[in-house]
């Protein structure tokens, strides 16, 4: 978390001369096409969805004016002390030794602020310099003796920074800094504060997959931070806890693998029942202090970031922070960019005399998250959106009552994009749309009646939110049917299951099932029962679907919620190939493949397999003649060890580079077989 700026560092601030380069508009680009599916679905927007820190060394806390604030950008849940100061905080005295306590934030304003806002709380327990009993007490004053009803609690702010992997900022009192003695603290918090009142939700703090120090392997450690904490800690927890710091306006296309690997590492190390446990991210910022933390770029990565977490079944999203103070100030798109880490003015200065607005003056991403929790809300459903322009990003929701909102965000600083908006599964009503925009250096979300519902026009370096009613109410559609779930999973079958959906004014006659691919959806299969088997899939590949109910009328439901699983490679082949990593240091990693021929002796192999991600490439390889094309790498037998006898191995390695979430090769092929991985 970046440390409160009471007093910045020096800043010079200098006026530049900017060259305006023309705006590009309508007339000459071709129309984006966006592409709007309302029956592949995602996640439902939970009720804690945009969140916000509070830290108690902000004098503004707990004021009327900052819940006010608060409350209008759509908050939800407020998280409390405040990042590091929360393994420093003890709530009983409102002490913090080391650190600075400013007047009028302790629990009890804080809750109010809480309640003025119309939020849910969440408070992070001191671990580097508490107890379990010192926790156990607070969850008592708070929901037995006041009856805050405080349903999330955490297990301290990244532990893991505590010295442990080489860099120290986490105040940490524990002799073993490990992360084995993280969770068995985690355990005994656990049961002390879940004695006091068994309803809580208990957190712990996992590393986020390519961030450091995700994959590290500490001396003495059984495994990575999240392998350890989760194999001890997983049957006592609720929710795991990630932080995430970008650094860049790019990043949101990274956020699926990074969820998707979080899951896998809960079910594989968390035991029985572990799909019970939530993913929160409770602290995010772009992180990107001097390209636009408080102007425009820094909103619309907000935005785009925000969407994808929700939509990829995280249950709360909670920026660093609501005050911050100034940091390195920058011209950025035309405008100061205070380098400022809050949605809202501190009103601080620099030493060379550069001040912030008026305090509590928002910036553009409290615009952003004002957006999200306008066109995202609880109850809400995501449905998959795509356009086929990389400066034009979409996100879209079905709500409860048939509409739609659609959310479209342009980063390009000079040209204005019509946008083609195509609907599958969804007829849009005629006139006009309310549409939501924000643009750039705009104080405010503006709100009109205009245009229609297939397109549009978007102005540089802006938010858009469309909201689109249905074209006629239909009465008495089935129900959506239930979650789905897959079983006998192969490398080109499955068979998804799901329980019956609500029968409308009609009975049902089937059910089909729709494979996402993007933002398109395809029926691969259909049947009158609640249980088909899909074939025809592609191995090794993660692989989305919904359901949907069709009654003998025609008329279609909602589809179900979404299943996500994994084919595997054949259960025989004539070759099996086992990938080993044998150290990871964070964005590389050795890797170790093992070549088995189960078929007729070879006197010569081509071992092929593809980066499941742009952001993965081949640093070196040795035992082979290694090459990557594009995203394909081709590993061929050097002249001593081509021959290979049935049964006989071939051992090779490579150095792997990423830099995001490093989804690991599925699928390889020898002499052109697929093999099978294990």
């Amino acid at each position: 978390m970046p440390r409160p700026l009471l007093r910045a560092a020096s800043a010079v601030l200098l006026t530049l001369t900017v060259l305006q380069t023309p705006t590009a508009y309508a007339d000459e680009t071709a129309p984006v096409a966006v592409t709007v599916n309302a029956r592949a679905a995602l996640a439902s927007v939970p009720e804690t969805a945009v969140g916000a820190n509070h830290a108690i060394w902000d004098s503004r806390l707990g004021t009327d004016e900052t819940a006010d604030l608060l409350k209008d950008a759509g908050v939800k849940l407020l998280r409390y002390p405040g990042g590091s100061y929360s393994d420093i905080y003890h709530w009983a005295d409102h002490t913090a030794p080391g650190g600075y306590v400013a007047p009028d934030t302790d629990f009890d304003t804080f809750m109010r602020g809480v309640r003025r806002t119309g939020a849910q709380p969440m408070v992070t327990a001191n671990y580097g310099t508490g107890t379990a009993e010192e926790a156990a007490a607070w969850v008592r004053r708070a929901n037995v003796t006041k009856g805050y009803g405080v349903r999330y609690w955490e297990i301290g702010n990244e532990n893991y920074g505590n010295g442990h992997y080489g860099a120290a900022w986490e105040a940490d009192d524990h002799a073993d800094k490990s992360p084995a003695e993280y969770a068995r603290n985690v355990v005994a918090y656990s049961d002390a504060m879940k004695a006091v009142d068994p309803t809580i939700k208990i957190g712990a703090v996992l590393t986020t997959p390519a961030n450091w120090p995700d994959a590290l392997v500490a001396d003495g450690d059984a495994g990575s931070w999240n392998e350890v904490v989760l194999s001890t800690a997983g049957p006592k927890i609720d929710f795991v806890i990630l932080h995430w710091y970008p650094g860049a306006f790019d990043r949101a296309a990274q956020v699926p693998d990074m969820i998707q690997l979080v899951r896998k590492q809960i079910a594989k190390h968390a035991g029985a029942g572990s799909e019970r446990i939530g993913i929160a991210m409770t602290e995010f910022n772009t992180g990107s202090s001097d390209r636009g933390a408080t102007t425009q770029p820094g909103a619309l990565a907000a935005a785009d970031a925000y969407a994808m977490l929700l939509a990829n079944g995280v249950f709360t999203v909670d920026w660093w922070n609501v005050h911050n103070g100034i940091g390195k100030v920058t011209e950025v798109e035309g405008h100061t960019d205070y380098g400022d880490f809050g949605l809202l003015s501190s009103g601080t200065c620099t030493d060379g005399g550069v001040c912030e607005p008026a305090a509590n003056t928002p910036f553009a991403p409290y615009h952003a998250l004002q957006m999200v929790s306008r066109f995202a809300r609880p109850g809400d459903r995501f449905i998959r959106a795509a356009t086929d322009q990389a400066k034009v990003t979409a996100h879209a929701v079905r709500r409860p009552d048939g509409a739609l909102a659609v959310m479209l965000i342009n980063t390009s600083s000079d040209t204005s994009y019509p946008v083609a908006i195509d609907y599958s599964g969804f007829s849009p009503a005629s006139g006009a749309p309310t549409v939501l925009t924000h643009t750039n250096g705009a104080t405010s979300i503006t709100t009109s009646a205009t245009g229609d519902a297939t397109s549009r026009t978007l102005p540089p370096l802006s938010l858009t939110t469309i909201i689109v009613r249905p074209a006629s109410a239909q009465a008495g559609l089935p129900g959506a049917p239930g979650q789905p779930a897959a079983s006998a999973v192969t490398d080109r079958a499955a068979t998804i299951s799901w329980p019956a959906a609500s029968a409308g004014t009609r009975p049902i006659a089937k059910y089909e099932v729709h494979l996402q691919n993007g933002a398109v959806s395809e029926q691969i299969g259909e049947t009158a029962g609640t249980s088909l088997t899909v074939s025809n899939l592609k191995p090794g590949t993660r692989h989305t679907v919904n359901v949907i109910a069709r009654d003998s009328g025609g008329g279609v439901s909602s589809p179900s919620a979404p299943l996500t699983f994994t084919t595997g490679t054949p259960a025989s082949s004539s070759c099996s190939v086992r990938l080993t990593k044998q150290s990871d240091w964070g964005s590389g990693y050795v890797g170790s493949i093992d070549i088995t021929n189960n078929g007729a002796p070879v006197s010569g192999w081509t071992l092929t397999f593809g980066w499941p991600r742009a952001w993965q490439s081949l640093g070196s390889g040795w035992s082979a003649v290694w090459t990557q094309n594009g995203q394909d790498v081709k590993v061929v037998n050097e002249p001593g060890n081509g021959s290979l006898a049935t049964g006989a191995t071939a051992t090779v390695g490579y150095v792997g580079n990423y830099s995001g979430p490093n989804v690991l090769p599925e699928v390889f092929t020898l002499n052109g077989t697929v093999c099978t991985t294990r």
